[in-house]
């Protein structure tokens, strides 16, 4: 006998039921074996993050009090990484045992379910539904006072899964595409598994699923037409979601990317941030990027990576947990894990390692090579050096060619230089050492005492001309000039 409740629009203020607890159920045991990766299946990386991270923050927006993950293999690494997570509410993890399909997986979680009155369930490997997408499922079921509601959306190519047959929001069935007629089969509508269960129901319901299909698994859809028998409702709520659904191959990895992709790069436009061709630019959902900034074809913005406002990144320009200050100009350069301030200028062809800071203004300029060292406000370092483990003062210039020798094959060591000081080309700063305040360097040097501040250092040996040095040269080698080859060579 039907168990419909009455709609919920004549419900009044004095009917209200109490709030309802909802428990979200996360299926991240599949082994994903045409992925032929050792990686658990929801760990692959979607645009800087797992995708179960992904789901997990879908997963909030249905509100849950308790969310349960659902684990088998790799369970030590998923636990890992979610308790790094910092996630709220409550995570439980349930062991599913021998994997036996989507039913047995929630089979295997329902005693955490326990005292809850609605169940969401989601997919690990599917992180294109979104917590927009979980919002609406959840008001949907509620709104039609259905036992189950799921989500449904279009692919381009829906061959191999089951097509949606409905009638307005309610469902009819999922037709498996081998048993379909002509009709169905051009029907693109395909269920996600992403659905929303008054927990009762699905109780019920889950002992009348049989392992009587063609994996010999246990499928969590097949409740709904034991539902429908009863004269329950389920509902269909229409979502897009890029043409997609989740991945269980490369193939499918990187189409899922592909739209992930295209869904960040048109936020950020609709932020106020010009890309110049939308088709070349990476961006991972952690990044952030200020108003008026454009990014330039070829771009790759990656992990926690903070870009200011009125910036120009790229083009061929690569950057990983780094952040820039407003109106700054990083090109064809690579920085990880560094800061470049307010105006400064990176590129071409600069790397800025691990520990990089550029205060505003400064620049690194074409073919230079910074790690852990700072480079005060105005200074430049614009060309063809290397400078590690090193503190550079305000207003400083270095030439061309410098380098800090900061490696002795056993310990590192800092190279300290004052304010407005002027590094001449050539020179290698021998750590540890200190350059004063406005203090120079010639050409050539190799500076391996402290400079006092305002005085030049030179260091060259004296030049010495040998002459008639040329033609000795040759005579020795039968007269042929310097590269030149041997008769028959």
């Amino acid at each position: 006998m039907s168990r419909r409740r009455a709609p919920a629009a004549q419900l009044t203020a004095t009917t209200r039921p109490p709030a309802r607890r909802v428990v979200a159920v996360v299926l991240a045991a599949g082994q994903g074996k045409r992925l032929r990766s050792a990686r658990p299946k929801v760990m692959h990386e979607v645009c800087g993050r797992p995708s179960l991270w992904h789901v997990l923050r879908a997963a909030r927006g249905a509100r849950p009090s308790r969310i349960v993950i659902v684990v088998r293999q790799g369970r030590a690494e998923i636990e890992e990484a979610v308790r790094s997570w910092g996630l709220a509410p409550e995570v439980v993890f349930v062991d599913q045992g021998e994997p036996l399909g989507t039913g047995h997986a929630v089979m295997a979680a329902e005693p955490a379910t326990d005292g809850f009155d609605e169940v969401v369930v989601l997919a690990g490997a599917d992180p294109l539904v979104t917590a927009d997408h979980v919002r609406r499922l959840v008001g949907a079921h509620r709104r039609t006072d259905a036992a189950a509601t799921l989500l449904a959306t279009h692919v381009p190519d829906p061959r191999g899964y089951g097509r949606v047959v409905r009638r307005g929001s309610e469902l009819v069935e999922i037709a498996e595409e081998t048993d379909a007629s002509p009709e169905i089969r051009a029907i693109d509508e395909v269920a996600a598994l992403a659905y929303a269960f008054r927990r009762a129901d699905l109780v019920a319901a889950l002992p009348g699923i049989t392992r009587e299909t063609r994996q010999r698994e246990y499928y969590l859809h097949h409740v709904f037409p034991i539902l429908q028998a009863r004269g329950e409702r389920v509902s269909v709520v229409e979502v897009d979601m890029g043409g997609a659904l989740g991945f269980d191959s490369r193939d499918g990895l990187a189409n899922v990317v592909g739209i992930m992709r295209r869904r960040i790069v048109a936020e950020h436009m609709g932020n106020g941030v010009t890309f110049v061709d939308p088709t070349t630019a990476y961006v991972d959902v952690d990044v952030r990027i200020g108003a008026d900034t454009v990014v330039e074809p070829l771009t790759f913005l990656q992990g926690a990576t903070r870009v200011g406002a009125a910036c120009r990144i790229g083009p061929s320009t690569r950057l990983v947990d780094t952040a820039v200050g407003d109106g700054a100009e990083v090109t064809f350069a690579v920085a990880r894990g560094a800061r470049i301030g307010a105006e400064a200028r990176v590129g071409p062809f600069a790397s800025l390692r691990p520990g990089t800071v550029l205060a505003a203004g400064a620049k690194a300029g074409t073919f230079v090579e910074l790690k852990n060292a700072r480079v005060g406000r105005g200074s430049k370092v614009p060309h063809l050096a290397y400078v590690g483990d090193a503190e550079i003062g305000e207003h400083v210039n270095v030439g061309a060619g410098t380098i800090t020798c900061n490696y002795n094959g056993y310990e590192k060591h800092r190279t300290v230089i004052g304010d407005e000081a002027f590094i001449g080309s050539d020179t290698m700063l021998v750590a540890p050492v200190r350059v004063g305040k406005r203090a120079w360097t010639g050409a050539g040097s190799a500076i391996v005492n402290d400079v006092p501040p305002g005085a030049l250092a030179v260091e060259r040996s004296e030049q010495r001309h040998v002459r008639g040095y040329d033609e000795r040269k040759r005579a020795a080698h039968g007269g042929r000039p310097p590269g030149g080859s041997r008769a028959g060579q």
